[in-house]
């Protein structure tokens, strides 16, 4: 099977909605609901540990990723200390075309590292808060301070449902509406 893999510029429309609506989710400003507690976040992130491939098990529906499934997210640590972002997702069906985003994300907190920002259109960035993480970095789950942004991402393309039932708990507990999670078609992990 042939994936075709897009870039900014020689690209299909779909793929530059895509784009388009990636820099309307790190365009927004925060509007935290009234009476929200502040979003925590994990005491520390060992970023080095961080780094590396992350399969999206769940996430709250966006304009940005409608349509994707098999979704993943691979970081790589840069000299310079920044994170290169790779986003990938196919369209519609685990065999459908396969899309990219590339983009670029810098610790915002050096005490935690737990706060970043990211960005995949310069000058335009979004909050990637990591507001739990697996105590082996077996999972992770990303959030943003005014809650509309949520993903829990996994090092492997299945996840114990135990581990998935404990987050959901924990996310409740952070003021997160855990019945707008959509889990995403994931392949499935070969032995």
């Amino acid at each position: 099977m042939m994936n075709k893999i897009f870039s900014c510029k020689r690209t299909a429309s779909n793929f530059c909605i895509f784009i388009v609506y990636i820099v309307c989710f790190a365009a927004c400003a925060s509007d935290v609901k009234q009476g929200d507690p502040p979003l925590q976040v994990v005491s520390f992130v060992d970023l080095k540990r961080y780094m590396g491939k992350w399969y999206e098990m769940a996430r709250y529906a966006h304009r940005f990723q409608e349509g994707c499934v098999g979704t993943t997210a691979t970081y790589s640590l840069r000299d310079d200390g920044e994170v290169d972002v790779l986003n990938r997702c196919y369209k519609e069906k685990l065999d459908g075309e396969l899309v990219e985003a590339h983009g670029k994300a810098w610790v915002v907190d050096p005490t935690t590292n737990a706060k970043l920002k990211v960005s995949f259109f310069w000058p335009f960035s979004g909050d990637y808060w990591i507001i739990d993480l697996g105590k082996s970095y077996e999972y992770a789950v990303i959030g943003h301070p005014d809650r509309r942004y949520l993903w829990i991402l996994s090092r492997s393309p299945e996840m114990d449902g135990h581990i998935y039932n404990s987050i959901i708990e924990k996310l409740k507990s952070q003021s997160y509406d855990t019945s707008k999670l959509i889990r995403t078609l994931q392949i499935k992990q070969t032995n």
